[in-house]
């Protein structure tokens, strides 16, 4: 028996060697007897020079010579384990190229850009601060230049991640935010269509809560919108707001609290557009106190309280005690009947109010709206330029039931209040829709409108005895 000699070199298998600098380094050449840098370059080189050939369908094809190449060295391995390398290989191989093409084309891209783009760094930052968020991802992956001016902090003032299609992880919210840093303005994040879950998580608006040098980094905030599918918690959200107090807007849907006061009390006085709207967690009984808001937010000018239980009593506290209310929503609100609408004749005859919207307020009382319409007439809440009462519930409550044909005065309030548009849709799943609108633009009024007097045709006005 011939005995081992230990100079003897030994034939080593290519794909041992090629598993073994896999696990060295993806990109590093494998140590293979005879082969050096500049002949792997050659092969690299001869293969990308190789000339179109036939179809791929074409024994003659690239595609068929990997096929036979890849055929001829799984017989010769002999084993599933030499089978399984060759296949782990190819794919890594094919990996490598595909980056290593990407990385050229966007030093290519960056090339030609550089060559081509005319305006001076200051101005192109200008403009890439004026893309919304999704523009400004898109431009960053298109070379590298573009990548430089998209990482501005001026870019990243305003973050929308909102739009249907973006659906980001935590991880690139916090990544925005610490982006924009010292130039932070508004933040929009969260899906706005309930159908699609988010990803986010509470910690995604932990970089608001970062020390800078004049105080916390969400202090730089002015707007702040947040779509909650319970992906923040009531902690997370008093949180966060404690360190947001310049905020002039905030929204906030899908607000699972169990007192608008622990939100309010966390505003300041310069919050001028607040929307609130209830979330869908089952169990959960929103208190509203009606004098926080005049307390915390006197300088109101927008104000939106979508599927909240008020009464007619709170909601004439809110409308009386914040005088520079222009807009007020207070749709989704089951309790209310109207009769807030009588009383303010009294203390808000002068109001401010240009729009008021109560949509889907089911227990809403046709002589109510009526009475209200009674006081247009007559000069009463002059700045007043739109109304909707809309809901798809067939219609107001009158007399007891519910009457999708109301008599409105919609003929006098066209000559009366020509700038005024009055919508009343009445959608029942059941029956064809039937609408009441009257506007200044429209030349013919529906079924449901009625010249005579409101008040009459409406019975006796019932006194509400709502708690507060």
């Amino acid at each position: 028996m011939e005995a081992r000699n230990p100079n003897k070199r030994r034939r080593q298998d290519p794909c041992a060697s090629s598993s073994t600098g896999q696990n060295q380094n993806p990109n590093s050449l494998p140590s293979v007897p005879g082969f050096n840098q500049n002949h792997v370059d050659l092969i690299i080189s001869s293969f990308l020079s190789l000339p179109d050939l036939p179809s791929l369908s074409s024994s003659l094809s690239i595609g068929g010579s990997f096929d036979r190449v890849l055929d001829n060295l799984f017989k010769a391995s002999g084993d599933e384990s030499g089978e399984d390398r060759l296949i782990d290989r190819g794919i890594q191989l094919a990996s490598l190229l595909h980056e290593s093409t990407i990385r050229c084309s966007l030093k290519r891209a960056t090339l030609h850009n550089s060559n081509s783009w005319l305006l001076p760094p200051e101005l192109t930052n200008k403009v890439f601060s004026m893309l919304d968020t999704k523009s400004l991802m898109k431009a960053s992956a298109c070379c590298t230049m573009f990548n430089k001016c998209a990482k501005d902090p001026l870019c990243y003032s305003h973050i929308d991640l909102t739009p249907e299609d973006v659906n980001v992880r935590s991880r690139v919210v916090r990544s925005m935010i610490l982006n924009a840093g010292k130039e932070l303005r508004s933040l929009k994040v969260g899906c706005p269509d309930e159908s699609t879950k988010s990803l986010l998580t509470g910690s995604c608006l932990a970089p608001l809560s970062y020390q800078l040098d004049n105080g916390f980094l969400g202090n730089l905030l002015r707007s702040l919108h947040l779509y909650n599918d319970n992906w923040l918690e009531n902690k997370s959200l008093c949180s966060v707001l404690s360190v947001c107090s310049n905020l002039t807007d905030l929204k906030i849907v899908g607000l699972n609290i169990c007192s608008l006061d622990k939100v309010l009390d966390l505003l300041t006085r310069k919050c001028q557009h607040l929307f609130l709207e209830k979330g869908n967690r089952p169990g959960i009984a929103t208190f509203i106190c009606g004098s926080s808001f005049e307390r915390n937010c006197p300088n109101i000018t927008s104000l939106s309280l979508i599927g909240f239980d008020l009464s007619d009593k709170k909601a004439y506290i809110l409308i009386k005690g914040l005088r520079k209310l222009k807009y007020v929503n207070l749709s989704r609100t089951s309790r209310m009947k109207g009769s807030f609408l009588r009383d303010m004749r009294h203390d808000c005859k002068d109001s401010l109010l240009e729009t008021l919207i109560l949509r889907d307020c089911f227990s809403l009382e046709e002589i109510k709206v009526c009475r209200f319409l009674d006081l247009l007439l007559v000069g009463h809440f002059r700045f007043i330029q739109h109304i909707d009462v809309s809901n798809d519930r067939d219609g107001l409550i009158y007399g007891g039931r519910r009457c999708n044909t109301p008599k409105f005065p919609l003929e006098e309030l066209k000559e009366e209040r020509p700038g005024l548009t009055f919508v009343a849709d009445f959608r029942s799943p059941a029956l064809s829709p039937v609408s009441s609108t009257s506007s200044s633009s429209s030349s013919s009024s529906s079924s449901s409108s009625s010249s005579g007097d409101s008040s009459s045709s409406s019975g006796s006005e019932e006194e509400d005895d709502d708690d507060f």
